[in-house]
C-alpha cells in the first residue's frame, strides 16, 4: 500500500502544478483548463487499454513502458520555452495516454492479498490512506509553486513517479499475481450495471472534485499558499470520512448517501469565499468521498470475474478522469466568466447528479451486507451427472 500510494502521488500534485504553469505562461484558466483536461483525456482513453494489457504481457512491463513515456512527456511540459496552448495539450495528451495505471494493478492485486472478509474494509482503508495523496499533494504542489516555481512542482511529481513506481513494480505481490487473461471483448465488463454505475458516479465525483480544485485556486490566486491548505482540510475530510463509515455495511442506499454527503458539502460552500468557510464546508463534503469511492471499488469487485477486474477498474478510471477534464474545463471557462463562483456552481451541478444517479438506478448496485465482495472465480466446479 506504502509503495503505489508513492507511485500514485503525482497525481494529487500534477493538476495544481499544470494549472499554475499554465496559468502564469498564458494568463488564461481557460488555457490551463484546456491542457488539464487534453491530459485527463488520455488517461481515460487508456485506461482500459493499459489496464488490459496487464493480462496479456504482465504487470511489470506495462507499468516500466508507460511510466518511461509519461516522465519524458512531463518533463516537456516542465522544460520546453514557451508552447502555444495546442501544443502543451498534444503533450499533455501524450502524459495522460502514457500515465501509469498503478490504480487498477493494486486493486486487482488486492482481492488476491486478503481473505473475502477484509477485502472491503481493505478498499476503504485504501480510499482512505489515499487522501493522504490530496493531503499533502496540494500542500506540497502549492509551496513549491508559489514560492520557488511551478517548474519545480512538476519535478517534484516527476521524481514521485519515478521513484514510487521502481518500489511499486518491485514488490513482490506484484511479482506474485498473475492476472488472466481475459476472454471477452474489450469494454463487454461496462454490460455489468454495477459496473456502468460506478463509473458513471466515479465521473461525476471527480468531476466535482475538479471543479473545486480550480475554483478554490482561482479564490485565493496562483501566489498564495491558501488553496493548498483549503484543499488539505478538504482531503482530511475525505480521510475521516473512510475511516468512520468504512467499516459500514454497503445497502443499496449506500452510494447515494455517501454521495448526498458530498453535495451538500458543496453547496453550502458557494455561499460565500471566506477561507475558514470554504475549509469548514469542504471539509463536510470531504466526508463523504472516501467512503463513497471505497463503495465503488467494493461493488466492482463482487460482481466481476478476477480476469475483468483491472479492466473493470481501468474503466472507472476512465470515468473519474473524464469527469477530471470536463470538470477543470467547464469550471475554467466560468471562473474567466463569474470568477471563482463559476467554479462551484459547476462542481455542485456534478455532485447533484451524482447523488440522484444512484437514486434513479438503484437496482444495479448490489446488497452486499454479509455477503462475499471477492472477484467471481473464473472457474468454477460443475456438477455431472453419473450413468
Amino acid at each position: 500500500m506504502s509503495a503505489q500510494l508513492v507511485a500514485r502521488f503525482p497525481s494529487g500534485m500534477l493538476s495544481l502544478a499544470f494549472l499554475l504553469h499554465i496559468e502564469r505562461i498564458h494568463h488564461s484558466y481557460g488555457a490551463a483548463g484546456l491542457v488539464l483536461a487534453a491530459m485527463s483525456i488520455g488517461q481515460a482513453i487508456a485506461g482500459p487499454l493499459t489496464s488490459r494489457w496487464m493480462g496479456v504481457w504482465g504487470m511489470r512491463t506495462v507499468l516500466v513502458l508507460t511510466a518511461t513515456i509519461c516522465v519524458t512527456a512531463l518533463g516537456v511540459i516542465a522544460y520546453a520555452p514557451k508552447l502555444p496552448v495546442p501544443v502543451y495539450m498534444a503533450v499533455g495528451l501524450i502524459a495522460g495516454l502514457s500515465y501509469p495505471p498503478i490504480q487498477p494493478a493494486v486493486r486487482t492485486i488486492y482481492p488476491k492479498m486478503v481473505n473475502s472478509k477484509q477485502l472491503t474494509p481493505l478498499f476503504s482503508l485504501d480510499a482512505s490512506a489515499q487522501e493522504l495523496i490530496w493531503v499533502a499533494g496540494p500542500v506540497i504542489t502549492t509551496f513549491v509553486a508559489t514560492q520557488i516555481s511551478p517548474v519545480v512542482a512538476i519535478t517534484l511529481a516527476i521524481a514521485f513517479m519515478v521513484g514510487g513506481g521502481i518500489w511499486f513494480v518491485t514488490s513482490p505481490a506484484v511479482g506474485r499475481v498473475r492476472i488472466p487473461r481475459s476472454k471477452r471483448k474489450i469494454g463487454a465488463v461496462l454490460l455489468r450495471p454495477p459496473v456502468l454505475l460506478a463509473t458513471v458516479c466515479g465521473f461525476l465525483l471527480v468531476g466535482a472534485c475538479a471543479a473545486i480544485e480550480a475554483a478554490v485556486v482561482a479564490t485565493f490566486g496562483h501566489d498564495s499558499p491558501d488553496s493548498g491548505f483549503v484543499l488539505a482540510i478538504f482531503a482530511i475530510g475525505s480521510l475521516i470520512g473512510g475511516l468512520a463509515l468504512g467499516h459500514l455495511p454497503i445497502g443499496p442506499w449506500a452510494l447515494a448517501r455517501r454521495m448526498f454527503i458530498m453535495f451538500i458539502g458543496m453547496a453550502l460552500a458557494a455561499a460565500s469565499l471566506n477561507f475558514w468557510w470554504l475549509a469548514l464546508m469542504l471539509a463536510l463534503s470531504g466526508i463523504g468521498i472516501a467512503p463513497a469511492l471505497a463503495v465503488m471499488f467494493t461493488i466492482v469487485s463482487a460482481s466481476v470475474k478476477f480476469s475483468e477486474t483491472a479492466e473493470a477498474y481501468g474503466w472507472i478510471g476512465t470515468g473519474q478522469l473524464i469527469g477530471a477534464a470536463l470538470g477543470s474545463a467547464a469550471a475554467g471557462f466560468m471562473i474567466d466568466g463569474f470568477d471563482a463562483h463559476g467554479g462551484i456552481w459547476v462542481a455542485v451541478a456534478f455532485a447533484l447528479l451524482g447523488f440522484v444517479i444512484p437514486i434513479i438506478f438503484r437496482r444495479a448496485h448490489p446488497d452486499l451486507r454479509g455477503k462475499d465482495a471477492s472477484p467471481i472465480p473464473d472457474t468454477e466446479p460443475i456438477q455431472s451427472i453419473r450413468p
